[in-house]
């Protein structure tokens, strides 16, 4: 790896953005963020950033404003430091989720962060699975948007999955179940679902066979729980066997766990570490598999020059 690469960390995950530099083998550069008497954050970044590639890994985690407020003040930091290219590494990139105007008088708050990177001097950013895709749309800069999917099939591998069906909890989710259930080799069905609100949803049917099978339910991200809640009473009432619950992010936030707790047919719940995990201990079947080694290839990639399209197009399946 050069040496004229710099990486530096926010406070959300300091040990994402370690894993990342000890698989490629170079010093995570320090920083300091302080706090004014107004309370208003100040970032120094302590590292030559000068004709550098600098890249700054903060995911926008709770406190999301907290963080993403640390993200944009460390590359100003950089701008600021003459360095050559500055990335953010954003490993869960939280304002997805407001990607449309669907009330009156809102903000698009996914197209304004977006728009505040750029000002704030990004380049280029790399994610992980964006809430939509439009979402993609809304940076005026390069986006390398990688997927979990990979990492998380490799969970299943040496199991037998001859009775087992991915389930996406709606059909805006479909496309990336059915290349999960690709990789497995195994079938796909969907819920019909409908949002009321940020933690309400009802989910009309299930559709697809799923009678008489295990179900391993895909998301891209489970905050509350009450998607996934609501979904399992209904392949409970549509006669599956028991429950895997996958997930790219998992956020499990107010009463995610106690929720996921109460649920007795689910047998484990697969999740990687794009956000910190602080709930292993209250939840025992939580599998969390790591998705550094992905990001570090992203990095390096970036770096020497070379294409990223690599670590998230179709590969052969299993077997």
């Amino acid at each position: 790896m050069s040496d004229r690469i710099t990486v530096f960390s926010g406070s959300a995950d300091p040990a994402f953005a370690q894993e990342m530099c000890d698989i490629l083998g170079i010093e995570l550069s320090p920083s300091r963020t302080t706090r004014f008497s107004n309370d208003c954050l100040q970032v120094q970044l302590r590292a030559n950033c000068r004709r550098r590639d600098v890249f700054i890994v903060q995911p926008l985690v709770p406190p999301v404003q907290e963080n993403l407020v640390e993200l944009l003040l460390m590359l100003d930091a950089a701008r600021g430091a003459s360095a050559d290219h500055i990335t953010a590494v954003i490993q869960h990139f939280a304002y997805a989720r407001s990607d449309k105007k669907d009330a009156p008088r809102i903000s698009i708050g996914g197209r304004l962060v977006a728009d505040l990177l750029a000002t704030s001097g990004a380049g280029r950013v790399v994610t992980m699975a964006l809430h939509s895709e439009q979402v993609h749309g809304f940076f005026s800069m390069p986006v390398d948007h990688l997927s979990a999917v990979r990492e998380l099939a490799k969970h299943f591998e040496q199991r037998d999955l001859s009775n087992s069906v991915v389930v996406s909890p709606d059909f805006g989710n479909a496309k990336v179940a059915t290349q999960f259930a690709r990789l497995l080799q195994i079938p796909v069905a969907a819920g019909s679902k409908r949002r009321l609100n940020d933690d309400t949803v009802v989910i009309d049917r299930i559709v697809g066979d799923v009678a008489g099978r295990h179900a391993i339910v895909l998301d891209d991200e489970i905050a509350t729980g009450g998607s996934i809640v609501e979904l399992l009473a209904k392949l409970r009432e549509a006669g599956v066997t028991g429950a895997t619950v996958c997930c790219t992010h998992g956020l499990f936030t107010g009463p995610a766990v106690d929720r996921l707790r109460a649920e007795p047919d689910v047998h484990e719940i697969v999740t990687t570490n794009t956000v910190p995990q602080h709930h292993i201990d209250e939840l025992p079947n939580l599998e969390v598999r790591s998705v550094a080694p992905l990001f570090a290839e992203a990095v390096r990639r970036i770096h020497c020059g070379e294409s990223v399209s690599g670590l998230f197009s179709d590969e052969p399946t299993y077997g």
